[in-house]
């Protein structure tokens, strides 16, 4: 299979500890790099050990490079407006969330890619951690019956970059309400209660699904949660599965028997873990936290042409929810 070669618009914190060396890790050759500065630009490759062009002009990198696909991850503000222009250009995009700041203008960058025929695909690393796919491929197997209830917790220190409710659901909890979507399907009712205390966010939020899942989720952005939390816990017929801080998976199953469960050891628990070892270095957390399955899709998606799982279209439904919650807020 022949090496995808990826050209990057942004060189900031988040692209140069989690993006660009999951690209690395993912396999796929590093092109050129546009920065607002030259000098960051030619930092950037030389950091990832790139030969690659140097730019600070995306728009002259996007007329010069013929490439496989472009990875765009700059301010949200800025987001909207640059893959619209890798669109014009005919490149497939990866671009970290979120992709336009609600449903309406999504949808804009949707029917732009689908007129263009290109590749687009939203940052949602959730969906392509291992414990999260572990979990899908439980609850889509129906080994333990049919899922009925849900629990979420996500909770973050959210004041340094988010200032308001609105930026905390589309700059932090989003990728939860993403991953309700994934696990679950579509909501079709939602009830919310919120405290917001300066810069201090909770919010308790209650859901129903097309398929009468029903789930409560807990989302806090404050100073207290600088140890990042986040777990799901689901219950189906026959059992529960409780993921943990994206690196423990419990599925118990739950057993009949003619004596009471407490009598004999009828009930099992399976316990999923990563392997813990030096070997690892910094990659192990970039695996478990899906940066690396989410670019290696998207490689995937740019070298046979297929709709990624996270697509711009599927991105209109994931900020239509956002706004829903938001809107149910009290």
């Amino acid at each position: 299979m022949k090496t995808t070669h990826l050209c990057f618009i942004g060189a900031g914190f988040h692209a140069s500890t989690n993006i660009y060396p999951s690209v690395v890790e993912a396999g796929a050759e590093i092109q050129a790099i546009a920065t607002r500065s030259m000098e960051r630009s030619e930092a950037a490759l030389l950091r990832f050990g790139s030969n690659g062009q140097a730019y600070d002009n995306a728009q002259l990198m996007l007329q010069q490079e013929i490439c496989d696909g472009v990875v765009v991850v700059a301010q949200p503000v800025d987001q909207t407006a640059l893959v619209l222009e890798c669109i014009r250009a005919s490149k497939n995009v990866y671009v970290d969330k979120p992709l336009g700041w609600n449903a309406a203008e999504a949808a804009t960058v949707a029917k732009a890619a689908e007129q263009a025929g290109v590749v687009v695909m939203v940052g949602f690393m959730k969906r392509y951690a291992p414990i999260y796919m572990k979990l899908k491929e439980l609850i889509d197997s129906g080994s333990l019956g049919k899922v009925r209830s849900f629990q979420m917790k996500f909770a973050v220190d959210s004041t340094p970059f988010c200032k308001d409710e609105e930026q905390f659901m589309k700059l932090a909890a989003i990728h939860m309400v993403d991953l309700m979507r994934y696990l679950f399907g579509e909501a079709i009712r939602v009830t919310g209660t919120t405290v917001k205390d300066g810069e201090h966010i909770n919010q308790s939020i209650s859901l129903v699904f097309e398929n009468n899942v029903v789930g409560s989720a807990y989302f806090t952005g404050m100073s207290a949660w600088s140890r990042e939390s986040e777990s799901v816990l689901v219950t189906f017929d026959n059992g529960f599965a409780s993921a943990e801080e994206i690196n423990t998976l419990t599925v118990h199953q739950s057993r009949s028997s003619t004596s009471l469960p407490w009598k004999s050891l009828e009930e099992q628990d399976t316990i999923y873990t990563p392997s813990g070892s030096p070997m690892s270095g910094a990659y192990r957390d970039l695996y478990l936290r899906g940066f690396v399955g989410e670019m290696a899709h998207f490689i995937a998606c740019c070298q046979n042409q297929t709709v990624p799982h996270s697509s711009a279209k599927d991105n209109i439904a994931t900020m239509a929810l956002c706004d829903s919650i938001l809107s149910s807020l009290k």
